[in-house]
């Protein structure tokens, strides 16, 4: 195996199991009302992510909950420092007023991806209230924005 094909394991199926176990209580614990939730997965695998997280959720309680998809992309007002990709179609697909939105993103480091979101998000309307589940916060935050629910609190073995 060559230097480029090395992966750093962070979490075994096991553990992510575990992981996703725990978050999902942690969503079901803290959100008021769970037939008003809304999982917003943020490209690429913040969406990834909300689709899992929207499984756990219904097998865990039997509630299907509404899911979709947000691309801040149009929102940043850093484009001209970050790489391009292709841009993914948001998809809300049920009017957002008095939910309780989760922005799901893998992960949080500047919070400019965050802010960029949330902007796009209340163009389509105001929510009764928006949180934030990330797996991995990098820190070096350069906006006062903190995630709701988090996995791990990154040290430099991730960075």
């Amino acid at each position: 195996m060559s230097n480029t094909d090395k992966r750093i394991v962070i979490l075994n199926e096991a553990e992510l199991g575990k992981t996703l176990s725990r978050l999902t209580s942690e969503i079901i614990e803290k959100v008021t009302n769970l037939n008003d939730i809304l999982l917003v997965g943020i490209p690429t695998r913040g969406v990834y992510l909300a689709e899992v997280l929207e499984k756990e959720i219904h097998s865990t309680i039997g509630i299907k909950v509404s899911k979709g998809t947000i691309d801040p992309t149009f929102y940043r007002d850093d484009q001209n420092r970050v790489a391009t990709r292709l841009i993914k179609a948001t998809d809300i697909p049920t009017p957002i007023e008095k939910k309780e939105i989760i922005l799901i993103d893998d992960v949080i480091y500047t919070g400019r991806t965050i802010r960029a979101a949330m902007d796009s998000l209340y163009s389509w309307g105001r929510p009764k209230r928006v949180m934030l589940l990330v797996m991995v916060d990098r820190g070096h935050r350069e906006l006062p924005i903190q995630p709701d629910f988090l996995w791990k609190k990154s040290s430099n073995k991730y960075k």
